[in-house]
């Protein structure tokens, strides 16, 4: 899975456009990164710009952003509605897929320490990221805004994190931080009543509503303070409005974590809440982007509820998270325009984009890439294609209950090594390309031998570690291929034997690729153990391929 972390920063500036461009003409420039939205606002005289990216990308971008801001922008001169306390005045990070939220967190320290250094603004760090609970809420860093910084540097308890607490009168201050991805997400209603949609709101909503007696008087504590009665669904924040658009009212929330409400519940308890009152759900949108792992959540939620396998495409899983959800009702879903993975192409051209006579032909060619590497992690990807299938041929047939839950949970897995591998397809042919480009470096100076012979060096390892990766995450398919031999429907038994088989050709295919490379490397201690894991791969593997195949023979035999 390809790092993915997304970025959206605020910069204190959203009445000149030319400013504006300098700043995300300096995010565009640097690679591995990708634009999606800038958002200026006149009244608040600031832009919120999101851009997504690998983990050096948003480094880099990030970076880029801020000591542009930082040059363009002269909060002496500024004024806006919105709170703020420096010219790039927060810096969110928000790990999105193949990147841990600690992963993120280094990140966001790594980035803090550089532009403390290298520009001379103080850095707060908040949310995830933040080194004491009272720096965890953002309100409360920039408490005081701009204006009141100079001071509030003198205090001790308010140095920053990164960087001496001087004032910096230009930039001010930024805050960087790790926090969760926010869903904006509206459900429909078949109604035009605003009150109805934000009595649901009030109901749903984290924060609840005030409490009141029978007669509609708030209810307070002997201090006088209103008492909250609260609401049902957790890191949920809620209104509810009329949209002339749609004539129609929504439920309008925010998710600030769908790791704890998922957008699916939320759809549900306020389809719950709906019938009650008399009324209906008739579809949801989303507004803007939503994490690809949310769509799947609800995938398997609502196939889940049908008594079906959840080991299925990820495609069909995000078929029927929009179909469940109603995620048409109002505009279009485009799932490659509104996942927020789908925007970032980790490969140009992708080789699994081809198809199947495409792919051959393309192999068939007189160029050294793709070659055996691709067609090795190729091989693995159709192993646990097949036992996806022969999995989901076992769940919710008659004699095989005891099953179901085995055959669920295996075909997910399945599904999983299949996309890994499937990566591996296009990694391996990436690795092999890097290691061409490194022979072609310049070596005119001593400089440049030095540093071509280091590239060579290390293009050389990871095209050793990439086929390794391949029969790393194979062998964890012939786990999922013995089981299935063991437990699946025995009319697809033949099935698993072919998949014990394409792993056998996959995992010994691969190891020869970390062979054939290992001679242009000089480590001999990296050698010797990548010769070891490969001679045990292999002699593991032809092991249990042998005993599922005679397993296979013996229940065909028997039929």
């Amino acid at each position: 899975m390809p790092e993915i972390i997304e970025c959206v920063p605020n910069f204190s500036e959203g009445r000149d456009l030319n400013v504006i461009k300098a700043i995300t003409d300096a995010i565009e420039s640097v690679d591995e990164v990708k634009l999606l939205d800038v958002d200026p606002g006149a009244d608040t005289n600031r832009t919120v710009v999101t851009f997504i990216g690998t983990r050096k990308g948003i480094l880099e971008g990030a970076f880029a952003g801020i000591a542009k801001a930082a040059e363009v922008i002269d909060m002496r001169k500024h004024t806006g509605a919105h709170a703020r306390l420096g010219a790039t005045d927060v810096c969110p990070l928000v790990p999105i897929s193949g990147i841990s939220e600690e992963g993120c967190i280094e990140l966001s320290h790594e980035l803090a320490k550089r532009v403390a250094e290298e520009l001379k603004i103080p850095i707060y760090l908040y949310e995830k990221s933040a080194q004491s609970p009272d720096r965890e809420n953002l309100a409360n860093i920039r408490s005081g805004e701009y204006e009141g910084l100079a001071e509030k540097l003198k205090d001790p308890h308010w140095a920053p994190d990164y960087g001496g607490a001087v004032f910096n009168a230009k930039s001010g201050a930024t805050v960087i931080g790790v926090r969760e991805f926010l869903i904006a997400y509206n459900v429909n209603l078949n109604t035009s009543d605003r009150k109805s949609a934000h009595d649901i709101a009030l109901t749903i909503r984290e924060k609840g509503r005030l409490k009141r007696d029978e007669k509609g008087k708030i209810i307070r504590d002997k201090n006088g303070i209103a008492l909250r009665q609260p609401g049902t669904l957790k890191s949920t924040k809620a209104v509810g409005w009329y949209i002339d658009e749609y004539k129609m009212a929504q439920v309008s929330i925010n998710l600030t974590n769908y790791k704890v409400t998922s957008t699916h519940e939320v759809f549900e308890e306020i389809r719950r809440i709906a019938i009650k009152k008399g009324m209906r759900v008739t579809g949801s949108e989303v507004v803007g982007l939503i994490p690809k792992e949310a769509m799947l959540m609800a995938g398997r939620y609502y196939l889940r509820t049908q008594g079906k396998s959840e080991g299925v495409p990820e495609s069909e899983l995000i078929r029927s998270a929009i179909q469940s959800m109603g995620l048409n009702d109002v505009a279009p879903f485009d799932p490659v325009k509104k996942i927020i993975e789908y925007q970032f192409k980790e490969f140009e051209k992708p080789l699994i984009d081809m198809t199947v006579r495409n792919f051959a032909d393309e192999l068939s060619t007189n160029s050294p890439a793709p070659g055996g590497g691709s067609v090795s992690a190729l091989c693995g990807s159709l192993a646990a294609s097949l036992i996806a299938m022969v999995a989901n041929l076992t769940y919710g047939k008659k004699g095989y209950k005891q099953q179901f839950k085995k055959m669920n949970d295996l075909a997910i897995e399945a599904q999983h090594l299949k996309d890994e591998l499937l990566r591996f397809v296009d990694l391996d042919t990436v690795a092999f390309n890097k290691v061409m480009d490194s022979f072609r470096l310049p070596k005119r100076t001593e400089e440049d031998k030095a540093g071509r012979a280091q590239a060579i060096q290390n293009a050389t390892k990871e095209a050793t570690i990439v086929p390794l990766s391949v029969m790393k995450t194979t062998f964890r398919v012939l786990g999922l291929v013995d089981t299935v031999s063991k437990y699946g429907n025995v009319n697809s038994i033949s099935d698993a034997g072919v998949a014990a088989l394409a792993v056998s050709a996959a995992v010994k295919g691969a190891g020869f690729n970390v062979l054939i490379n290992l001679p242009g490397v000089e480590d001999r201690e990296f050698c010797n153990r990548m010769r070891s894991e490969v001679a045990e791969l292999n002699e593991d593997t032809q092991r249990i391929v042998r005993r599922i195949v005679k397993r296979v023979e013996k229940k065909i035999a028997e039929m």
